[in-house]
């Protein structure tokens, strides 16, 4: 798959992602924004999603492994910095088949961060596969 142009704020938000994460790395490069690939490939609880967020993002020490504290930290100004950031999750469909319910949960919360980084201009954008 060829990537999207990363520096389009308007456009940005969580998408699917198929194909090896190589050309997002690159684009997010090229936009000058920060990438982090996280595995959810072996999650088997929220409790393993929270933690791979927090050690690949390098979350806040204040970041609470729960659903309100993630949405906390992802519209933290000091976590983001001035760049925009691009994430990828990977291995997801197992996760997404075996808690369709946290899978929501997520990908609203992903979802209300970018559309929170969008209205500050920058761009802030999922990608899962």
């Amino acid at each position: 798959m060829k990537a999207p142009d990363l520096a389009n704020v308007e456009a940005a938000g969580v998408q699917a992602w198929r194909g090896a994460v190589e050309p997002l790395q690159a684009a997010a490069e090229r936009a000058h924004l920060v990438f982090t690939a996280c595995e959810l490939g072996d999650a088997k609880d929220r409790a393993a999603v929270f933690g791979e967020l927090d050690r690949k993002l390098c979350l806040p020490a204040h970041f609470g492994h729960n659903w309100d504290a993630l949405a906390d930290v992802l519209e933290d100004r000091d976590w983001l910095g001035k760049a925009g950031r691009v994430i990828v999750l990977r291995g997801v469909a197992a996760y997404r088949k075996d808690h369709p319910n946290d899978w929501s949960t997520l990908e609203d919360i992903l979802a209300e961060a970018a559309e929170f980084w969008k209205e500050l201009h920058v761009p802030f954008w999922v990608f899962t596969a």
